[in-house]
């Protein structure tokens, strides 16, 4: 297997640290324009090896929906959890994403000691990462778990907004996912905001006159 792939190593320093059952978490979405934001949590059996796992970022959208299966069939527990584009709103996007995560860790059909959080951040101004924890930057590229966490939530957000390019086709959501692309303000431009943008981010768009 390749070795510059997501390894073992922060699982195993954990698990000798004490904590039996450790999970990796990550989130999905939290730059667009429109769409919740999702996160990932995952358990996985330890040393399991799943070929191109990594960031969901630098896997291609076939093998990322490949991975989602695998991920599911395999691991020992998985959950995906949102929070909406209303409540970022009513919020903000770093408390969502910390919401998000905890709240797929809580979903977790098995109970984590320990968890394997993305990025430098666990906690916004509404809610905190409240399980042991550590935070791991570039987590997604780093650890199994994480990184096994990222496809679940990249690939669960990809196909909400798959099924919102359906319930309005106008937006192309299935194309851009709601990030903001040339052809989103265009049509932002051309209808107004949906019913499942995140108005609060729509302020520059508002500002230059076209809101």
């Amino acid at each position: 297997m390749d070795k510059t792939l997501p390894a073992w190593e922060l699982e195993r320093a954990a698990h000798g640290r004490g904590f039996r059952v450790v999970c990796g978490c990550d989130e999905a979405g939290a730059g667009p324009l429109a769409g919740p934001v999702y996160a990932g949590a995952v358990i996985l059996p330890e040393g399991l090896e799943l070929p191109y796992l990594n960031d969901s970022k630098q896997v291609t959208p076939k093998r990322r929906d490949g991975l989602f299966d695998q991920i599911r069939a395999q691991a020992e527990a998985w959950a995906v959890a949102f929070v909406t584009a209303e409540e970022i709103d009513a919020t903000d996007i770093l408390s969502a994403r910390i919401k998000a995560m905890q709240l797929a860790i809580d979903a977790l059909p098995v109970r984590p000691d320990y968890a394997l959080v993305d990025g430098s951040r666990d906690r916004g101004k509404h809610f905190s990462i409240v399980t042991p924890h550590e935070t791991v930057i570039k987590g997604d590229s780093r650890s199994a778990s994480i990184a096994a966490a990222s496809i679940l939530a990249k690939v669960s957000r990809d196909r909400y907004m798959e099924e919102m390019a359906e319930k309005y086709p106008q937006y192309h959501f299935a194309q851009h996912k709601g990030y903001g692309t040339k052809l989103h303000y265009a049509m932002l431009d051309q209808y107004g905001p949906s019913p499942i943008h995140r108005i609060s981010f729509l302020k520059k768009w508002e500002a230059s006159g076209r809101g």
